[in-house]
């Protein structure tokens, strides 16, 4: 279960000064399907009611308040876990439309679930980056693609811009010292068409430090790119 209603409030006020009783009701049930599903698949960690509610939903949410999320964008989750960021977002900004993909199939049956129950009207995609990237139906469809954290930016960089259309964001969510990581990555967001926008530090209510880097698309991505695994881990870009 979350915290109780005023606190959660109290947590989100960086984000908006109200939670309706719907999306408290959401985050509650979210909540509660989180700690069920959990113990038979291994969705997370972090179980108690606080930090449920700030490092899983607030942390979902928070960041992107601080860029421009266009009203009606098309949203991929990649690696999206037990649906963060974007299953949190969806819940404030209904206008979104969110994919989510995620390698291991028993998290997509939770995702379904969750999206069922919640009225999410999330497409749930149970495959790899490297390969559904290919997938004309995928590639280069959307206005944002995001990653919380999943791998080493280089390595992410490589898995989601190839979703990006031409003019579209992907959103790396990092936690703190996350300079060294956008200094490698130079060279790989050039080869993959895009240019960093902004960088942005922030942190959350009880202290924990955040790093937002969204990374624009201004021109397509080679055919060939992602590439699998083996070749990525073998020849970084």
């Amino acid at each position: 279960m979350i915290v109780e209603k005023s606190r959660l409030e109290q947590l989100f006020s960086q984000v908006q000064p109200y939670i309706t009783d719907e999306q408290y009701e959401k985050l509650y049930k979210y909540s509660e399907m989180l700690m069920d599903w959990n113990k038979k698949v291994n969705l997370t960690a972090i179980l108690s009611p606080e930090d449920i509610s700030q490092k899983h939903f607030l942390d979902s949410v928070l960041p992107f308040s601080l860029v421009d999320v266009k009203q009606g964008a098309k949203l991929i989750d990649v690696g999206t876990g037990a649906g963060f960021p974007s299953c949190p977002l969806k819940i404030f900004r209904d206008d979104i439309r969110i994919t989510l993909l995620d390698s291991l199939n028993k998290r997509i049956k939770f995702l379904e679930a969750l999206s069922d129950e919640l009225n999410l009207n999330a497409e749930c995609i149970h495959g790899r980056a490297e390969d559904v990237a290919h997938n004309e139906k995928y590639r280069e469809r959307f206005d944002i693609a995001s990653a919380r954290a999943v791998a080493a930016l280089p390595v992410l960089c490589e898995y989601c811009l190839p979703f990006v259309k031409v003019g579209g964001y992907f959103i790396a969510l990092k936690g703190r010292n996350a300079l060294e990581e956008i200094s490698v990555s130079k060279n790989a967001i050039k080869v993959l068409g895009g240019k960093i926008d902004r960088i942005i530090d922030y942190s959350l209510p009880g202290g924990d430090k955040r790093t937002l880097i969204a990374i624009k698309k201004i021109s397509q991505t080679a055919s060939k790119y992602p590439r699998n695994k083996g070749q990525m881990t073998k020849k970084p870009l």
